[in-house]
């Protein structure tokens, strides 16, 4: 029960590893927010499966990138369980294409989500995040490994680090922000559109010659937002068995 009274928003956490992270920090006995911008169906399902276990869970709708719907996001949650104690930032968008076929639309699609969106939840968290808080950035092992047609994603997640190093020591009151950075993982937002070969190839260059499950994601991202992991902070930790 790691995260006992805790209340935590997940943002993007209707799939994928997002969900994963959800249903473990409930069954650590956190109360926890369902962030979706389009998947509700998904959203309500995941809410559905932590109450049926015995956790407490909303679905709250909010597309990152606009504030207004960001401050909802916050205030919400506030209104729902009276504070705010955790931070994950882990909504984002992936378009794997080279440099020269990535459209002004994939430009800004990318870095308003991405960049943008964790702009927009950091502001909000600077007053409305507890004391002695936590936040999770996501970030991405590809901002290291350098793979063609990677290039605007990556670009955003080395936004993404250089804002947690720098929030780490702006925002004070014993709050914690780091970002975990995953390899390649099973999820259909990094799935969709590979071949078998190159899941194969990515698969063979870390140590465990797998991809990672979202649950391997989602009980590295528990014990940052863990009282355990209070004395790490403004750091980018790695999630991806010696690939980088």
């Amino acid at each position: 029960m790691k995260l006992k009274n805790k209340v935590v928003i997940i943002t993007g956490s209707s799939k994928g590893i997002g969900k994963e992270m959800a249903l473990l920090f409930a069954e650590n006995k956190a109360k926890v927010i369902v962030n979706y911008s389009n998947s509700e169906e998904e959203a309500n399902k995941t809410v559905h499966t932590i109450i049926t276990n015995g956790g407490e869970a909303i679905a709250i709708k909010a597309d990152i990138s606009k504030r207004k719907e960001v401050t909802h996001l916050f205030d919400k949650t506030i209104e729902t369980f009276g504070k705010i104690d955790i931070l994950v930032n882990n909504a984002g968008v992936m378009t794997s294409k080279k440099l020269k076929d990535i459209t002004e639309q994939d430009f800004d699609t990318h870095f308003n989500v991405n960049v943008k969106g964790l702009y927009n939840t950091l502001q909000e968290a600077e007053s409305k995040l507890a004391d002695n808080g936590n936040i999770i950035n996501i970030s991405s092992s590809t901002v290291k490994l350098m793979l063609p047609t990677y290039s605007i994603y990556s670009a955003t997640k080395a936004a993404v680090e250089q804002i947690t190093r720098v929030f780490s020591k702006e925002v004070g009151r014993g709050i914690s922000v780091n970002a975990l950075a995953p390899g390649p993982t099973e999820t259909e937002l990094f799935l969709t559109g590979k071949s078998p070969e190159f899941i194969e190839q990515l698969s063979a260059m870390n140590a465990f010659n797998r991809l990672a499950k979202p649950i391997d994601i989602a009980k590295v991202a528990l014990f940052l937002a863990s009282d355990e992991s209070k004395w790490i902070s403004g750091q980018i930790i790695g999630a991806n068995d010696a690939m980088v």
